[in-house]
């Protein structure tokens, strides 16, 4: 099967975290969620719960903070293109 995708998809390895924080409104506590896999422009992240989050958010990633638009939903596992 063949990628179709335009940028290549990493995971986090060795030293590098694999938590990230979702961040929906600055006065609200953070989401804590699991970075599956990364590319240069989106993500693919595991939630707790998905039924909480809006289109649009923040998210937080090794220092750097980027504004993410919801892409798609499978149960807790969601994607993000920045």
């Amino acid at each position: 099967m063949s990628e179709l995708r335009r940028f290549v998809r990493v995971r986090p390895h060795g030293m590098m975290s694999k938590t990230g924080k979702i961040i929906i409104d600055p006065k609200k506590p953070v989401i804590n969620c699991t970075v599956i896999d990364l590319s240069a422009t989106g993500a693919c992240l595991q939630v707790s719960s998905p039924a909480e989050l809006p289109k649009r958010f923040e998210f937080l990633y090794a220092g750097v903070k980027k504004k993410v638009q919801l892409l798609w939903t499978r149960g807790f596992i969601i994607g993000v293109t920045y």
